[in-house]
């Protein structure tokens, strides 16, 4: 019986030297987008931060006005519209430009949207009307007048806010009247004045 021969094929050691090329070229592929990825994330404080200036540029020259014609802290307003409206970048305020989440009742302009509020110590999601304005001035305006005239059944629920002389004195004025259903609210208010150095508006 002839000896058989026995030869090893080429294809069989070709085979992982090109699977190993194609994993070293996919490797530095996802390098190469991790690195792109990590660039652009360094970049992105900077870029954040300008548009967090120029939401605030757009929205303190109406605030001041407000505090001349009715004494509201111009940095409560823009500490409560930063932290309700996620820096206008909300639906509800780029949409509809709501930017307080005030309310909408009886035959106003209003849409149902989905909200969170604090019940019986826990987050819980519900739907609600709000008010449709035509533009942020507008939402700003609705904003401080809840403040001056009150509600039905208590037309001086906000007086404290109108009459404190800083902001902390306001924003627990809010948290004290029930503005929000969040305890932990004037805190919130107060970080985001603070962080934002929005009191330097009550003064200018």
């Amino acid at each position: 019986m002839p000896k058989k021969t026995y030869r090893k094929r080429k294809t069989n050691a070709s085979i992982p030297l090109i699977f190993a090329g194609i994993l070293v070229i996919g490797l530095a592929f996802v390098f190469s987008l991790h690195t792109l990825s990590n660039s652009g994330v360094e970049k992105e404080p900077q870029e954040e931060t300008l548009s967090r200036q120029q939401f605030i540029d757009q929205l303190a020259p109406h605030a001041k006005q407000l505090q001349q014609g009715y004494g509201v802290l111009p940095s409560i307003i823009l500490g409560q519209a930063i932290l309700e409206s996620n820096w206008g970048q909300s639906q509800l305020a780029s949409q509809y430009k709501n930017l307080f989440g005030i309310k909408a009742s009886g035959n106003q302009p209003k849409v149902s949207l989905e909200t969170k509020e604090y019940v019986n110590e826990q987050w819980i999601t519900i739907q609600g009307d709000f008010k449709v304005y035509n533009s942020w001035e507008e939402s700003l305006d609705d904003h401080t007048m809840l403040f001056v005239n009150g509600t039905n059944w208590d037309p001086k629920l906000y007086a404290g806010v109108l009459t404190a002389t800083d902001y902390k004195q306001a924003a627990q004025a809010l948290q004290t009247a029930g503005y929000a259903t969040d305890p932990d609210y004037a805190n919130k208010i107060i970080s985001v004045i603070e962080s934002y150095n929005l009191d330097q508006y009550d003064h200018s």
